[in-house]
């Protein structure tokens, strides 16, 4: 690229005492990265300095500030999928950040600019995944990636934000707030005398008990296996709470409720959860699928449920349009009415991600935050 070439010659002919300082400084602070690669399924992602590529047309490099750890990613690491064609590769799918260079035809960010990366497709140009390079081996990167200093991303996986919202906020709006906030709002389209059942308190969920209590729903009930976790949801404005194991957990929602919540939403992946949240409903209510249950797994309901009135239906990230959902959150945060801040349970360095990953597998996290 040729803005590279001529920033490594000016560097190289302000430092005429040490003729390779120029150089030095532009591939250590921007021509390489450290990041966290998957190398294989069921391992540890590996920590190691990788080589950036030029930018084609559409993509933008920024410089991570923080990355929020989604399940989505401990479910690539441990293949919950399928077979994973694409090793080795980079992960993670939001974040904030700062736009460093701009590839061509873009036209949506510019240097400088304060971004939220997210997974979900917004406005802008489409680009394809990008290769990095760690000695010989090349390592796969899809159109977004989080776990790494410095990223290429494609232009309309990011949307700008105001420079006054912290990093580490900021981070949760492009999946967790995307996607629990879009599925309450946008997909149930929710009115204050609703009442809604969340089963999984991970950050997925966890945003959409505060999307809920943002609308002014009155009825609010939390399921999950750890008590702790039920203790969090209460903190967040979750105004029930039912333990996953109760084996009463039916006849518990339908008394709290009168019958049955209006919406439940499965943020769990387990394939027991999507059925007792389906059998939770009223007779004219609607299940939204968020959580991925393995490849193989079937859910089991009664057809008859489906003709008396219940629906189920899955989400695309909350049914979120970026540019047009992700400022209404940043001003609802603003305003003290969706404080982000309280889905944050745990921060740690890249060099620590493993660790994270071990947190969330014991169901110990809202959302961890990995800061740069």
């Amino acid at each position: 690229m040729s803005g590279r070439k001529n920033l490594i010659l000016k560097l190289n002919c302000l430092t005429l005492g040490n003729r390779n300082y120029g150089y030095r400084y532009y591939f250590d602070k921007i021509m390489k990265t450290k990041a966290a690669i998957l190398y294989q399924l069921n391992a540890p992602l590996v920590i190691e300095d990788l080589e950036i590529p030029s930018l084609g047309r559409g993509q933008v490099l920024v410089k991570l500030k923080c990355s929020g750890i989604c399940r989505a990613q401990l479910n690539e690491m441990i293949g919950l999928k399928g077979p994973d064609r694409f090793l080795p590769h980079l992960l993670g799918h939001e974040g904030s950040a700062l736009v460093e260079e701009i590839g061509t035809d873009v036209t949506r960010v510019k240097k400088g600019d304060y971004v939220a990366l997210s997974w979900i497709k917004g406005d802008g140009l489409d680009a394809s995944g990008t290769q990095y390079k760690a000695g010989k081996r090349k390592i796969n990167a899809g159109p977004v990636t989080t776990f790494n200093e410095y990223s290429v991303v494609a232009e309309n996986r990011l949307t700008r934000i105001p420079k006054t919202m912290p990093a580490d906020h900021a981070a949760l709006l492009g999946c967790a707030i995307a996607t629990g906030g879009g599925i309450v709002i946008n997909r149930c389209q929710v009115k204050p005398n609703d009442t809604i059942a969340i089963f999984g308190v991970g950050g997925v969920g966890a945003s959409a008990i505060l999307a809920a209590k943002m609308q002014g729903l009155s009825t609010i009930i939390a399921v999950d296996i750890h008590d702790s976790k039920l203790e969090f949801a209460r903190s967040l404005g979750a105004t029930d709470a039912v333990h996953f194991q109760d084996k009463h957990i039916v006849a518990k929602i339908q008394k709290i409720t009168g019958g049955g919540v209006d919406y439940a939403i499965d943020a769990s992946g387990v394939k027991q959860a999507i059925e007792l949240a389906f059998d939770c409903l009223r007779q004219t209510g609607m299940l939204v699928i968020a959580g991925n249950i393995g490849k193989e797994e079937k859910i089991s309901i009664h057809p008859f449920e489906l003709i008396k009135g219940k629906r189920i239906v899955g989400t695309w990230g909350g049914e979120t349009l970026p540019q047009r959902d992700l400022p209404r959150y940043v001003k609802a945060y603003q305003s003290g009415r969706l404080p982000i801040e309280q889905l944050i349970t745990h921060r740690i360095r890249l060099e620590e991600i493993n660790e994270g990953f071990e947190i969330l597998k014991r169901g110990e996290a809202g959302r961890i935050v990995i800061e740069f």
